[in-house]
């Protein structure tokens, strides 16, 4: 025999139950005569067969088959009252949820004009309430299987963090922006959240964002970046070069405190500005092809000839190809023929 429930009620909901079910597993066996108890901040939404049927607002009702016309129809209820029906009846908190919380789970990466890539965090609050119970029942309990606020807080952050960031994207605004456009963020973004609430049941009355900040990475790329700016460095590596030098330069001095600090590395970073050109041409004299010394004649007879040698010999003596008493001897008899011949 089934078991008859006569008096239908969720006496006990909780602020954190948007939705208690009678019975809390499987069908309940219903009959005509029953009473539905419906507290003033609940609407009780008959379900059958995976779709929400007939509702019925605050008050105390029998069961007809007047006001259970589609439920009526559907299951063909005997007359009397005497055959049961199943069905499960799902009672919605019809109440304000006030200051829900949401955030980004993991760090939404954006393009930046600034920046380049940015990876931001953001968080904020909104309010919202159960407008279409029926349709909420079939969108949200029938469809997801969530009955307590906390379940239905994680599926709808996914909805606000996603439309956070096709918000964020089209806005082309900057990260060094965003404390300026809370408002215009909150506007936009509750705007489409309001769309996908509605297609669920749900009234978004308030949403806010609080806060839009970078992840530790990009604070220290942003750190980098005043920094460059502070010292006049137009790059990063000229940035870098200057860090090295400025931190040599302040090394070997104790004491010298944050303003000895500060001197050091805008010194280096100027130095690091012209040594970017000293290094590329002492790059480009390595690359280029050595050049050889000239070469004298064997057996000079002109002057011009002559001081040419002379010039190859002190060459030869600092490339150390010849030795200092062997080029005294030579560049001695070599001057005393220039002398001869006038030279």
């Amino acid at each position: 025999m089934p078991r008859i429930i006569d008096v239908i009620e969720a006496p006990n909901q909780g602020p954190s139950d948007i939705v208690v079910r009678v019975p809390e597993v499987g069908p309940g066996d219903f009959r005509l005569g029953s009473q539905v108890i419906v507290r003033e901040s609940q609407t009780a939404v008959f379900f059958r067969d995976g779709k929400a049927l007939d509702t019925f607002g605050p008050g105390r009702h029998t069961i007809t088959t007047a006001n259970l016309p589609l439920l009526s129809g559907l299951i063909g209820l005997a007359t009397s009252g005497k055959t049961p029906f199943t069905a499960e009846v799902y009672f919605v908190n019809r109440r304000d949820f006030l200051d829900m919380k949401w955030g980004t789970p993991e760090p939404v990466s954006l393009r930046d004009p600034d920046l380049g890539l940015v990876r931001l965090r953001a968080f904020g609050s909104y309010s919202m309430a159960v407008d279409d119970p029926q349709l909420f029942v079939a969108k949200i309990v029938g469809t997801q299987g969530l009955y307590q606020l906390s379940q239905i807080q994680n599926f709808l952050r996914g909805i606000i963090v996603s439309r956070l960031t096709d918000t964020l994207g089209e806005s082309k605004k900057g990260l060094f922006d965003m404390a300026g456009l809370m408002d215009e963020l909150s506007a936009a973004t509750r705007a489409k959240v309001s769309d996908d609430f509605k297609l669920l049941g749900l009234l978004l009355k308030q949403f806010f964002v609080q806060s839009v900040s970078p992840t530790e990475e990009t604070q220290a790329a942003i750190d980098k970046r005043a920094a460059m700016g502070a010292v006049g460095a137009k790059s990063f590596i000229e940035y870098q070069t200057g860090m090295a030098i400025g931190n040599i330069g302040t090394a070997g001095g104790a004491g010298g405190g944050a303003a000895e600090t500060g001197v050091g590395l805008g010194a280096g970073v100027g130095l690091g500005a012209g040594m970017a050109g000293v290094i590329a041409q002492t790059m480009q004299q390595a690359m280029a092809p050595q050049q050889q010394p000239q070469q004298a004649p064997a057996n000079p007879q002109t002057p011009a000839e002559i001081r040419a040698l002379l010039d190859n010999l002190d060459a030869r003596l600092a490339a150390g190809e010849i030795s200092e008493a062997v080029y005294n001897k030579l560049y001695a008899k070599w001057e005393a023929r220039l002398k001869e011949l006038g030279g």
